[in-house]
C-alpha cells in the first residue's frame, strides 16, 4: 500500500489539518517509510516466540501492607505562619 496526495488531503481534512502542497510532498515521502518499516515486521517469523512480559527476569519487591500516621494535622500547621483553629490563614485573593 502506498500513500498519494489524495489520501493525505483526506487525512488532512478529517484531522482538520491545514494543508499544502509542501506539506502533502513531506507527508507523503513521510507515510511511505513508515508503512515500509510496517511492512517489514510483517515479514518476521515469529510463529515460536513466546510473548515478552518484561525485559528483566526479577520479582517486584513487595513490602508488608502496614498502616501508618503521617501528615498529621498537628504537624502540619505546625509550619504555617499563619492559623484559625485547623486551617490555614492565606491572603484573600478576590475581594
Amino acid at each position: 500500500m502506498t500513500i498519494n496526495k489524495e489520501t493525505v488531503k483526506k487525512i488532512s481534512k478529517l484531522s482538520r489539518i491545514a494543508s499544502n502542497e509542501e506539506f502533502e510532498n513531506s507527508m507523503i515521502k513521510d507515510l511511505n517509510s513508515i508503512l515500509k518499516f510496517v511492512e517489514q515486521l510483517n515479514e518476521l517469523n515469529i510463529a515460536n516466540i513466546e510473548p515478552l512480559s518484561s525485559v528483566v527476569e526479577q520479582k517486584l519487591h513487595q513490602r508488608d501492607d502496614v498502616v501508618k500516621k503521617i501528615n498529621d494535622k498537628k504537624d502540619i500547621l505546625q509550619n504555617s505562619p499563619n492559623k484559625n483553629e485547623n486551617y490555614f490563614v492565606v491572603p484573600k485573593i478576590i475581594e
